[in-house]
């Protein structure tokens, strides 16, 4: 029996990962495939006049099947990927694009929704059933339901390439970073600290080799750029870093930027915009380019003087050890390291014993019982991999979701953390809770012995679990507006926002232990982690504008007749500091080229974190960052709230009204820059 022909009878309505294979996998979809279509025209075809039960509540309900084996299968092929998973996701690409493509342009099915649209005024509808039906329509419309003849084609075959595109662009990420490695001789090894030889050591050990290697995993490549004495082997590892998906060969990425380019141009201009980013930004809080253009420069002058002040520093310090020259992008992390131990008395070595993974995955839940009421047991449950764990997530007597935590880089995962579900939450007919994954790539430990985080990894984990609980904590009706189904520039705010606790005094005497001793991390320690918390925030906002500002840029107007000569024009233009590169360079920018997610919405970040940064003084105001009132707002207007009422509105209803880039500035700690 295929397990996607069953009911899921394990605990929670989990997927039985022990008795899934990947044989499974393509008959599964092609049942899948069939009873979407049969359903989906059955509800066109109906001959009873269109009622939103009959039509959007039908439509809600006809992709049951293919919910249960996309949820596995595509959260595998981005956390546990092998060639079987890679080449099916080849050839479901262009299917499911086509797929949605017939729905979306299926004239009768959208004459229906149209109906109810323009009559929705006299249908006493509640204000949820109100916005899920503009929101189909509106979906309808931006998938080309109103164009006519070859125009409706041509959008059908821009989007099925397009997505063809965006999975050959990942998947030839996902192969220059499992194949290369650096291996490290015992001179090599002298600077680092030991907690970044254990993690080497176990990556060297996964890929069965002895010794000690880096990869391109960000907690590998980062500590090693931070603490290695070896000029040239720092600068090694950083030009294969920033060269992914850039090599030349079978897995160079250009090509396929330059043509996405071009195609998501086309389709603006099909759907009747003068360009993608117009197309693009016409449904999300910033609305236009030259709004995003004016917040990002809005911050890039006062980062880039904080960077290049930073800049002269660290070139002194470099000349002061003998090394003569320009400060160089190698450079950067190595110098600014021991910039802070010299400013703030602190070095990542004396931090890392106090960030164990399994205290921080305590913390993260335990700021998540004291403003939500939520609490988490361990289930033990066939997982898709040894080393993912899972929780059952309750609030009072009421199941909330199932938890699903994958921590440990590996070779057959992409690089990055994320957030993705099993299961969306909704409840037309019967309550279905979610099943959420965060996973993210974490050195391992050597056996025995415990993970230990960065601050910034432990930080990422706030992060993702932030996402997580906006989709845990979803309470809404229609499963197409639950959870983070929000506008791309407000997804990040439950995550951003949820980052604040983990500075928060009290959660770190309570959970920072030093991994040896089990002794707290002192008072004094605290004190000089969060005084540094702003430390090479230049840095930090000159990499990641500059990769939004090309994003942005590379979606106005015309496509570039070469993306990579157009990057350089870019930063050239806005004065880029030539000791920092961009956080994402075009090759390897998957959120942008990995999909349509992010494009021409790489600002997303900061747009939320203007947000974030306002809503955290809330707490702030209140006095106690647990405050009940505040946090009930919060779960109210924000994390249970999916996207029931626009972003701009559920903000206002939680803060009163929007807040400026000030927020941000100061937050960042670079409102002294301006």
């Amino acid at each position: 029996m295929n397990p996607f022909s069953e009911d899921w009878t394990g605990p929670f309505g989990l997927p039985p990962f022990d008795r899934i294979n990947d044989s499974h996998f393509a008959p599964a979809f092609e049942a899948a495939f069939r009873q979407s279509r049969a359903a989906i025209n059955a509800v066109a075809d109906n001959p009873e006049p269109a009622t939103l039960a009959n039509t959007i509540d039908a439509l809600e309900k006809t992709g049951a099947l293919m919910d249960k084996v996309a949820g596995v299968f595509f959260n595998l092929s981005g956390s546990d990927s092998n060639e079987a998973r890679r080449a099916l996701q080849r050839e479901l690409s262009p299917r499911f694009a086509t797929f949605n493509s017939e729905t979306m342009m299926n004239e009768k099915l959208f004459a229906r929704i149209r109906t109810l649209f323009d009559t929705r005024d006299t249908l006493d509808l509640t204000d949820e059933q109100t916005r899920v039906l503009e929101l189909y329509h509106r979906m309808f419309i931006r998938a080309g339901a109103e164009l006519q003849g070859r125009a409706k084609e041509r959008l059908a075959e821009i989007t099925k390439r397009l997505a063809g595109l965006g999975t050959a662009f990942t998947q030839n990420l996902l192969a220059d970073e499992a194949n290369w490695f650096m291996e490290l001789t015992q001179d090599a090894l002298n600077s680092l600290p030991d907690f970044l030889k254990d993690a080497a050591r176990e990556a060297a050990r996964e890929r069965g080799r002895d010794g000690c290697v880096i990869t391109l995993s960000r907690s590998l490549i980062v500590p090693f750029l931070q603490f290695s004495d070896r000029r040239d082997l720092r600068e090694r590892a950083f030009n294969a870093w920033i060269t992914r998906g850039a090599t030349g060969g079978q897995t160079d990425n250009r090509a396929i930027v330059k043509e996405m380019l071009a195609l998501r141009h086309e389709r603006a201009n099909l759907l009747g915009f003068d360009s993608f980013a117009e197309f693009r930004l016409a449904t999300e809080m910033a609305k236009t380019p030259a709004a995003v253009r004016d917040l990002l420069m809005a911050v890039w002058k006062p980062a880039k003087k904080a960077a290049n002040r930073d800049a002269a520093r660290l070139t002194g310090m470099m000349h002061a050890d003998g090394v003569n020259g320009d400060l160089a992008p190698w450079d950067w992390h190595y110098y600014a390291e021991k910039l802070r131990k010299a400013d703030y008395d602190l070095d990542e070595a004396e931090l890392k014993p106090y960030f164990q993974l399994d205290r921080m995955i305590e913390a993260a839940f335990d700021c998540a019982n004291r403003l939500f009421g939520l609490t988490f047991r361990e289930i033990d449950a066939p997982m898709y991999h040894p080393d993912v764990r899972a929780w059952e997530v309750r609030k009072g007597d009421r199941h909330m979701a199932v938890f699903i935590g994958d921590y440990f880089a590996r070779a057959c995962k992409r690089s990055g953390a994320w957030c993705a579900r099993f299961r969306s939450q909704s409840a037309l007919g019967e309550e279905v809770r979610p099943i959420t994954v965060n996973v993210c790539n974490f050195a391992r430990a050597p056996e025995g012995r415990p993970c230990l985080l960065t601050f910034d990894d432990a930080r990422t984990l706030f992060h993702e679990f932030g996402h997580a609980l906006h989709s845990m904590l979803s309470d809404v009706t229609y499963g197409f507006i639950s959870g983070t189904s929000v506008a791309r520039d407000f997804v990040e705010l439950p995550s951003q926002l949820y980052e604040h606790w983990l500075s928060v005094p009290e959660v770190l005497q309570k959970f920072a232990r030093h991994a040896d001793t089990g002794a707290p991390m002192p008072q004094g320690l605290i004190d000089k982690l969060l005084a540094a918390e702003n430390f090479d925030q230049g840095f930090a906002t000159v990499e990641y504008i500059a990769s939004a500002l090309v994003d942005l840029a590379f979606h106005c107007g015309r496509p570039p007749a070469d993306p990579m000569a157009q990057q350089a024009e870019i930063l050239a233009d806005i004065g880029m500091p030539a000791a920092i590169r961009m956080r994402h360079a075009t090759p390897h920018f998957a959120h942008v080229f990995g999909g349509d997610g992010y494009s021409a919405g790489y600002y997303s970040y900061m747009w939320s974190e203007v947000m974030d940064a306002d809503a955290f003084e809330a707490f702030r105001e209140a006095g106690s960052p647990f405050d009940a009132t505040v946090a009930r707002k919060l779960h109210d207007h924000i994390y249970s709230a999916g996207g029931s009422r626009e972003a701009e509105t559920l903000y206002r209803a939680f803060r009163g009204a929007l807040p400026k880039v000030d927020a941000l500035l100061k937050g960042r700690g670079l409102d002294t820059a301006v």
